[in-house]
């Protein structure tokens, strides 16, 4: 019966006929942990030999069976001996919850009180913080949803939309004056007069104003 290997559920097998070598990680944030590469002195040069044979001795067809002697050659016992001193190795840098079975890294992960992993047990601190920032969000998302912003504007569009003729400068409804050059608005001609020096209102005959006495 086959050695039962833990450790390996996140894993990268980057061996090469050259040798043997694995990256772990942990579960939670990936963090990893690269094992030290172990040269492939067993059998290597027994199936290179076989695999340059099929490849440069025979026809296209056999790259195939190259390709085969190649996986051979980085396969087999020394493969599975080399993996498992490398998860021998690999587990020292990684804790195991008892909880959920979780490999994690223990400076990130790792929640040294509880004795388990941060997602089966989370820190009470990092956790208050965290639901602080959420609760805030969520508040400033609640109260800009409450205050006005729109009040001043005329979504119906009853007094259309209008620029001063001097200045481009753009003007709202009932505006009488522009607050950028003084020009009367086009929207107040023909519907009332207004002095241009004071503001008061005006007879479309007057030529001078009754409030401050300026000729219009």
């Amino acid at each position: 019966m086959s050695k039962l290997i833990q450790f390996v559920a996140n894993h990268d097998d980057l061996s090469t006929d050259k040798g043997f070598q694995f990256k772990f990680y942990c579960d939670k944030c990936r963090n990893g942990h690269m094992s030290r590469f172990q040269p492939n002195s067993i059998g290597i040069a027994g199936e290179l030999m076989r695999a340059a044979g099929s490849l440069f001795g025979g026809s296209f067809y056999d790259a195939g069976t190259a390709a085969y002697h190649v996986q051979r050659a980085i396969g087999g016992k020394a493969h599975d001996a080399a993996l498992e001193k490398a998860v021998q190795a690999g587990k020292t840098y990684f804790r195991q919850c008892t909880r959920c079975g979780h490999w994690v890294c223990p400076n990130v992960c790792w929640n040294h009180s509880a004795g388990l992993c941060e997602t089966c047990a989370p820190d009470e601190h990092e956790e208050l913080a965290s639901q602080q920032a959420q609760a805030t969000s969520e508040q400033i998302h609640t109260k800009t949803r409450q205050q006005d912003y729109t009040k001043e504007v005329d979504f119906l569009n009853k007094g259309g939309l209008a620029q001063c003729a001097t200045c481009q400068a753009k003007l709202t409804a009932g505006q009488k004056f522009c607050a950028q050059c003084g020009t009367p608005s086009p929207m107040a001609q023909g519907k009332e007069k207004f002095c241009s020096d004071c503001g008061a209102s005006m007879k479309h005959d007057q030529r001078f104003c009754a409030e401050c006495g300026s000729k219009q």
